[in-house]
This record gives C-alpha cells, structure tokens and sequence, in this order.
C-alpha cells in the first residue's frame, strides 16, 4: 500500500482559548489515525487481545506548522519511515493536512510491541509482521536489522 489518509473532524470541543486546536488533540488523532488503519488491515482489539499483544510509545512529537481552526476540513496520513525487520520497533509518522493542501503539523513516534502478558517488549504475530511488509512507507523508509 502506498498511502493511507484518514477524515477527522474539528470539534468545538477540541479548541483552546484562542479559538485553534488544542496541542494534545493532535496526539490524539494520531492514535485514531493508527488504530483505525491497524483495524482495518484486521489488527483489530480483539487480535490485539488474542495474542497478548499491543503497540507502545517512547516518544511522540509533534511540530505544528500551520493553525487548525472550526471549519477546516482534516486530514491525517501514515507512513511508516524505519522498523526493525522483525517490526519488534518501528518509527511512524502522521501528517495532519488542512483544507486539502496546507500541512499543518507533523507527528512522529518510536515505538515497539509489548507482550501484554509478561508485559515485555515482544517480537509481534507473523501477522503484524506480514502487515509491515505493505505497510505505507515514506520515502526513505529504511529497514534496520535487529542487533
């Protein structure tokens, strides 16, 4: 797959004092954009469950680059720009379009697969491991080797 963009919607709720979008939404919609696309490629909750297995992260940023306001229309891609060949850690990134044609912020996030159980990091499911191979990936996507 070479892209995957997810509709959100701006929400009175979502907005600060000074009428633009809140700093932690953007975290948010990130998660809604990951999950979403891990559903729907049938890494569902109930997978996720199944194998004792879930997504964790050691570091979210995110840097803002243009205002989101009520009324924009919005979108946030995925993509996937490095993981280990085992997908045991990965680094993903999330562009949060406005309006069809202004990018508004970046989010990139390092994370890992976490065996719910033992609760340790795991290597994930053979399919979650088939899913990296199709996985929408940036153009410098680099695959590391484990060490």
């Amino acid at each position: 797959m070479s892209a995957y963009q997810q509709a959100v919607e701006v929400r009175w709720s979502d907005l600060d004092p000074n009428f633009h979008l809140r700093h932690s939404v953007y975290y948010d919609w990130g998660a809604y954009v990951r999950l979403s696309y891990l559903n729907g490629e049938g890494i569902t909750p109930m997978f996720l469950l199944q194998h004792q297995v879930g997504p964790i992260l050691f570091r979210e940023e995110c840097v803002f680059k243009r205002e989101v306001v009520f009324g924009d229309k919005v979108d946030l891609n995925i993509q996937l720009l490095k993981s280990r060949r085992d997908a045991s850690r990965w680094t993903m990134r999330h562009e949060v379009w406005k309006n069809g044609d202004t990018l508004a912020a970046v989010i990139t996030i390092d994370g890992a697969w976490l065996d719910t159980a033992k609760r340790k990091l795991a290597i994930p499911p053979k399919e979650i491991l088939d899913l990296y191979e199709r996985f929408p990936k940036s153009e410098g996507f680099v695959w590391e080797e484990v060490p």
